[in-house]
């Protein structure tokens, strides 16, 4: 067996964990509103229509802030479609998904949801085919006490001010794909003009610009700049978005993602300070990384509708999840919190059904897929200082990005409570893991959970919703501040310690 060595000391620390790094996302795409959050007619529906089951697995999912309502589809979105008594609200067609949209669903009742899920709301703004004055009416719909014409229609709706901080302006605008596609200056002088009109009713938002829709797009990096140069003292984030599959079966560049993700921000962070620092600013711009997770199949962001034919939340990559995508969904959870000094805010893309972590059926029964088990976790023992480990570990050799680290790992210190996240990216065998932890004066684990199987690619279904759950891990040992576990290969980790 091959061993890696860890050292753990909470001098060592990165950041504070932020709990936005535990966001979600919820799009008006295939049937993650309906049938998926949103459903009346079903047994649990409480009378909002809001799936209670769904409402369970979220707050155990550990959600912090969830994005809405999108995604490619706020490109065409008219808010004001969502919002008022049900009846009157005009059903549309969604371009960006090939769908119809009946607006059943809306901003009101995204507010109410969100309050029963305990989450904070992430408002996206059409920057697509809107511009300033529609942000600014969404706005002081949503948050002015009352007294204007908007605010004063949201109490006739029955509702107090939502007080949304967190906004995105717009979404994806460097996408061909997208409708109301622009350029980086057109894009970023649009964005700059509404950034600086809704600081001019609230100074304390908390703005989100666009950045490229992925490290791969031919502009990246001079998207980033040339929006920036526009944006950089209106916004406090810029985007990054990254989906990771193994459609070609390179299995051990899979397992390796997080090695693209960790390069990603970093890329951006050095475009960022750079523009910073070409404005002579000691501002710094985080990373707003609000979509993110593993997705397979159609990659080109086009719909996979029939043709001509149009629906109500028809079924959009419903991804089935195995326990190789667990294991890569909780290295990203490692990378972003390795970066929480600059990573700010996190969207897991998307909640319910379409590439989520819960899946629903219509009418039927909610379950967790194998995804859901590491967010979960991290999410409930991540908390405090996160620190950086340094490893000693074998090597993986992978086609796409050269030999990489087997063993990934970060830690979290809270007041004597010290947790640990680790991978074996390895596919050939298990690794023995020696963790200095002396410094940190731990001397009790009170968890140790695996995500594994010997079956990588084994799934969760309706009918065998939990053929893939986290395990105890029988090997860990903790010895006068040496902790030693074991890690099979295609596993994830978690360890929570403390000094009592």
């Amino acid at each position: 067996m091959t061993s890696a060595t860890l050292t753990i000391d909470p001098a060592f620390a990165v950041a504070p964990v932020n709990r936005r790094t535990f966001g979600t996302f919820v799009e008006h795409m295939g049937r993650c509103v309906y049938t998926g959050i949103y459903e009346p007619g079903h047994a649990t529906a409480d009378e909002d229509g809001f799936r209670k089951d769904v409402l369970e697995l979220t707050r155990e999912l550990g959600a912090s802030v969830v994005r809405y309502p999108g995604g490619n589809f706020v490109s065409g979105y008219r808010w004001e479609d969502g919002v008022g008594p049900r009846e009157g609200r005009p059903r549309r067609l969604d371009l960006a998904w090939h769908s119809v949209e009946t607006n059943e669903f809306g901003l009101d009742e995204f507010i109410r949801w969100c309050a029963k899920a305990g989450v904070e709301p992430m408002m996206a703004l059409n920057l697509g085919t809107r511009g300033v004055q529609e942000a600014l009416d969404l706005q002081e719909y949503a948050n002015h006490a009352g007294g204007t014409a908007l605010s004063d229609l949201r109490e006739q709706h029955g509702a107090s001010p939502y007080g949304i901080k967190l906004w995105c302006l717009g979404n994806e605008m460097d996408g061909p794909w997208q409708v109301g596609h622009k350029t980086p200056t057109e894009y970023g002088r649009l964005a700059a003009e509404t950034a600086r009109a809704m600081r001019m009713i609230d100074k304390d938002l908390q703005l989100v610009a666009c950045g490229s829709s992925s490290s791969a797009m031919p502009l990246f990096g001079t998207w980033e700049r040339d929006v920036l140069r526009e944006t950089y003292d209106f916004v406090d984030y810029i985007s990054c978005h990254a989906y990771y599959g193994n459609d070609d079966g390179d299995t051990a560049s899979f397992l390796a993602s997080a090695v693209n993700m960790d390069r990603f921000i970093e890329a951006v962070v050095a475009t960022a300070d750079h523009v910073g620092a070409e404005l002579k600013s000691s501002k710094k711009i985080s990373i707003s990384f609000d979509e993110w997770n593993v997705w397979y199949g159609d990659r080109s962001r086009r719909t996979d509708g029939p043709g001509d034919q149009w629906e109500v939340a028809p079924r959009r990559i419903e991804d089935e999840y195995n326990v190789t995508d667990a294991v890569v969904v909780g290295n990203l959870l490692i990378s972003l919190l390795r970066h929480s000094d600059r990573v700010g805010v996190a969207c897991l893309a998307q909640l319910a059904n379409v590439i989520a972590p819960i899946m629903t059926e219509p009418g039927g029964s909610a379950w967790r897929q194998p995804t859901f088990h590491p967010f979960a976790i991290t999410s409930r023992l991540a908390a405090g200082q996160v620190l950086r480990v340094q490893t000693d570990a074998p090597t993986v050799s992978t086609t796409k990005y050269g030999e990489i680290p087997a063993v990934d790992a970060i830690a979290t210190y809270d007041e004597g409570r010290l947790s640990v996240f680790a991978v074996n990216r390895s596919t050939d065998g298990p690794i023995e893991v020696s963790i200095d932890v002396s410094r940190s004066g731990v001397t009790t684990i009170q968890e140790a959970l695996i995500v594994h199987d010997a079956d990588p690619l084994a799934t969760n279904s309706a009918t065998h919703p939990d053929r893939v759950i986290a395990q105890p891990l029988d090997s860990a040992q903790l010895v006068d501040g040496k902790l030693t576990i074991t890690l099979p290969a295609i596993s994830w980790t978690a360890l929570s310690l403390s000094t009592d």
